[in-house]
């Protein structure tokens, strides 16, 4: 039968136009989508919103305005923003094609900015100068990996640390950003990776530095600016139990610090610790949480503290010379990042993100106790307001330790019955997952009813020292086996189907999911690995010399023939032909902590063995995806993986 006359000349006026529309989403030119399959356009359109999330990061007052900085994205990357009033415009000042990872005004005249940047995530970051007329001067060398830039008090000089000197350790140096090429010189030399730059006394005389060993281990060193000599100043050596110390800053009296420590606790306490006594005086007492962090006012007469209780921060503010705790304003419950004080030393800013909330910028005058919202990053037009908040869930482990977690529901409404399931585990392993925005991760529950748990196994930080230290060394095992319990616990609750579970992590938490599929694979759909440790001996060869110290004092010492045996025994290459069900991979080409050799050899591995597996790399990321179109065929790769491994029948 012919077509009608009409319906031909139709399609031949409408073929121009629906010819230039894209059926699939196009692959980004820096990323490699190998076996996964062309991504539907449609769905790119049903996810755009959820697309379109942005933050606002507090990185510094201006010390003489009362106006701050901001990283936040308006295109590929995040940029560096000025906000001159509270919910006023960000007017954005760096336009570059990599992150700007973290900025401060010059603390006395705001005259110009410094600011930290790395090129395609291989986190070698350079130190940047941006002057008043946008011009903007490297002030590092260009190869090393550069950290820090504390300023002194004068505002003459900052303290940093570099690796140039052999790639390996991390040596201090000061140098005034004004003129660099004059003033950069090395203060200490080092031997390791795990220095930083710490507080500057008052008279900029002394400057504290902080030497990590690892989550359980770290102490502060006191340097003589002038001479370089360096003296130990917390307690280390024979006989002494290990103890972390952590935010340490010179008190203004210059006898004593103020430092956040676990000495003779199980938690992270605040503390002033007396320099010529030794002697440590509580300045927080009765807490089962961790203080996470502080900021002493210019004047070092009060300072700001917060607290993880469960996950979720507390701000408590505190006279230093009374001792006394001040009268704060209650502030949305949520999780706090950085946090500083304005020179006027009565404005105090702060990073506060929530599951209702992306990442903003808050201040609280404690004069007046008046809380003002900087900025109100966009959602992409969605009501975050209504989005899932998460439940607290615990359950007994195999030997009885209780692990915690934190339970995201879809609606029962929109969608009644068992939910499928998606396990995400942190990486770290010393880390934590708090109940922050989980932005994209938004859409599988509002669009595919998929419940989302976060658990905080053992080795995760926030519940203890021993907590955190229950999975080190031969104890690697045990956290994988925790995983086993959730499983048991989430197929008990009648409101998740246990037949349809998936699992997924990054770095560390890549590892767990690897292991997951392995040892729990006849109980999940399928799993997903990013930027994943897939043979621990192969990692610790291959990671950068900075860091190889610093995991081996979390995994083990390979070098040791029985943590050697140990190591490989409990590496998923060991054991990847248990891997029976489909697997996603993703990867960054320039990732120093978990180099891209981790993923090759366990995609060759599954595909040698006829496994389904998607693997997407980015040419121009590391650890983890951080630019826009990168993070977008991402997500909708993800996507489209767990609809048609996890959601379908």
């Amino acid at each position: 039968m012919k077509k009608p006359f009409f319906a031909v000349v139709l399609a031949l006026v409408l073929l121009p136009v629906f010819a230039g529309l894209p059926l699939v989403a196009r692959v980004p030119a820096n990323l490699v989508a190998d076996g996964i399959p062309a991504i539907p356009s449609e769905l790119r359109r049903d996810v755009s919103r959820y697309l379109e999330f942005r933050s606002a990061v507090f990185n510094g007052w201006h010390p003489v305005r009362r106006e701050l900085l901001v990283t936040t994205r308006f295109a590929e990357s995040a940029q560096l923003h000025l906000v001159r009033n509270p919910l006023g415009q960000r007017k954005q000042l760096t336009f570059l094609s990599e992150p700007v990872a973290g900025a401060s005004y010059h603390p006395k005249t705001g005259d110009y900015i410094l600011f930290s940047q790395d090129r395609g995530g291989g986190e070698f970051y350079q130190l940047y100068r941006y002057d008043s007329d946008g011009r903007i001067t490297l002030l590092t060398d260009g190869k090393s990996r550069n950290g820090g830039g504390v300023w002194s008090h004068r505002g003459d000089r900052i303290a940093y640390t570099s690796t140039r000197r052999n790639g390996a350790d991390n040596d201090v140096y000061i140098m005034d950003p004004a003129d660099p090429a004059r003033t950069d010189r090395m203060l200490a030399q080092m031997k390791g990776g795990g220095w930083r730059a710490g507080g500057w006394s008052f008279d900029d005389k002394w400057l504290l530095v902080r030497e990590y060993v690892s989550i359980n281990e770290s102490r502060y060193y006191v340097v003589d600016v002038a001479s370089g000599k360096m003296e130990l100043v917390t307690p280390a050596g024979e006989g002494v139990a290990r103890a972390s110390w952590a935010g340490a800053q010179f008190a203004r009296d210059g006898k004593s610090i103020i430092a956040i420590t676990d000495t003779g606790s199980e938690f992270m306490t605040l503390v002033r610790y007396d320099l010529a006594t030794r002697a440590i005086t509580p300045l927080t007492r009765g807490l089962r949480w961790d203080v996470e962090r502080f900021e002493q006012t210019p004047d070092g007469k009060k300072l700001a503290y917060a607290v993880n209780e469960a996950g979720v921060s507390t701000l408590h503010f505190l006279d230093l010379e009374t001792g006394r705790e001040l009268p704060a304003p209650r502030i949305p419950a949520g999780v706090i990042g950085s946090m500083e004080w304005h020179a006027n030393g009565v404005d105090f800013a702060f990073t506060l993100t929530s599951a209702r909330s992306p990442a903003d910028t808050y201040s609280i005058n404690l004069a007046t106790g008046a809380l003002e919202r900087w900025t109100e990053s966009e959602t992409g037009g969605l009501d975050a307001g209504a989005f899932v908040e998460p439940r607290l869930i615990s359950f007994k482990s195999f030997d009885g330790l209780e692990i915690s977690a934190f339970l995201y529901l879809p609606d029962s409404k929109k969608f009644p019955g068992p939910r499928p399931v998606l396990i995400n585990i942190h990486g770290g392993p010393e880390s934590q997952f708090r109940p922050r925005f989980l932005a994209q991760n938004n859409y599988y529950l509002n669009e595919l009813g998929i419940a989302i748990v976060y658990p905080n196994v053992r080795g995760s930080s926030g519940y203890g020292k021993t907590f955190v230290s229950l999975d080190n060394g031969y104890k690697r095992a045990d956290s994988v086996k925790d995983i086993g319990a959730l499983l048991d616990a989430l197929k008990a609750d009648a409101r998740l189907d246990a037949g349809r579970m998936a699992v997924t992590g990054g770095s560390y938490g890549g590892f767990m999911s690897l292991s997951t599929m392995i040892h729990y694979g006849d109980r999940m759909r399928c799993g997903i690995d990013v930027v994943g440790i897939s043979n621990f001996l192969t990692f610790l060869k291959n990671t950068q010399d900075y860091r190889r110290d610093l995991r081996r004092a979390e995994y083990g010492d390979e070098r040791d023939p029985r943590m050697h045996a140990f190591l490989e025994q409990v590496s998923p290459t060991t054991s990847i032909s248990k891997i029976k069900k489909p697997m996603l991979i993703v990867q960054g080409k320039n990732d120093p902590r978990v180099p891209a050799s981790e993923a090759e050899q366990v995609l060759a591995a599954l595909r040698a063995q006829g496994n389904q597996v998607w693997y997407l790399m980015a040419n121009d990321e590391g650890h983890g995806f951080k630019k826009k179109a990168n993070i977008d065929y991402q997500f909708l790769t993800t996507i489209l993986f767990l609809r048609e491994n996890l959601l379908g029948q």
